[in-house]
């Protein structure tokens, strides 16, 4: 038993499947350490309730019925710097995983995982680690490796000026374009802009598959996936 003089976590969950909802209120709910703040069925109430509740993590899905759980992520970590982000969700694509560690999340589990390591991540994550399931982990890093072989000698990035350079450094290290904006003194219609080139000369038409590139050059920036 957990001793009482601890706060226990707070939860927001985020699933647009009542089922699903409810599945895991019932466990959480059997933890002394956790307490379910609320729930989420959709991006837009997730926001909202995230805004309302600032709980310590959100556990969250990665596709929602009104747009990405990602995105979502990138808004609350935005608004809510203190909330945690851990997804919970059927898709092992490593891409997916990216682009969640790029969003600012804190962890990926499949919802195969058993109860107790879904509780112990909360933990983990509610206290400032990160958490990958590990096969996950095995994947994602095979496919960071391959990149390697892809852009061996940084020469797909070649082309860009020192200040997308710059601009892509800071989207692999999860920032927001208003983030970016305020670190080199630009608008955010001028990061939209930078973006725009730097998805071109990549040929690329997604912020984590132009990291991907990036990261392949840069293995000193890959995000940590372990730990």
């Amino acid at each position: 038993m957990a001793s009482h003089d601890r706060q226990a976590i707070r939860v927001l969950i985020v699933d647009d499947h009542e089922v699903v909802r409810l599945g895991l209120r019932t466990l959480l709910s059997r933890v002394s350490t956790i307490r379910v703040a609320g729930e989420a069925g959709t991006a837009a109430a997730a926001l909202a309730e995230a805004s309302r509740l600032q709980p310590d993590v959100v556990l969250m899905d990665v596709r929602l019925p009104d747009g990405s759980g990602i995105e979502a992520c990138r808004e609350i970590r935005s608004t809510c710097p203190t909330t945690r982000v851990l997804f919970l969700t059927s898709f092992p694509d490593e891409e997916a995983v990216l682009s969640t560690i790029l969003a600012g999340g804190d962890g990926y589990l499949l919802k195969e995982v058993s109860g107790d390591l879904l509780i112990g991540a909360i933990e983990r994550v509610a206290a400032g680690q990160s958490m990958l399931d590990p096969t996950v982990t095995t994947r994602l890093l095979a496919w960071v490796r391959s990149l390697d072989s892809v852009t061996a000698g940084g020469d797909r990035h070649d082309g860009l000026s020192p200040q997308e350079q710059r601009v892509l450094a800071l989207v692999a290290e999860g920032q927001t374009n208003k983030e970016i904006a305020a670190a080199l003194s630009l608008s955010d219609k001028t990061v939209r802009n930078y973006l725009s080139n730097i998805f071109q000369k990549l040929h690329v038409s997604r912020r984590s598959q132009a990291v991907s590139v990036f990261l392949g050059g840069h293995p000193q920036h890959r995000p940590a996936v372990g730990g």
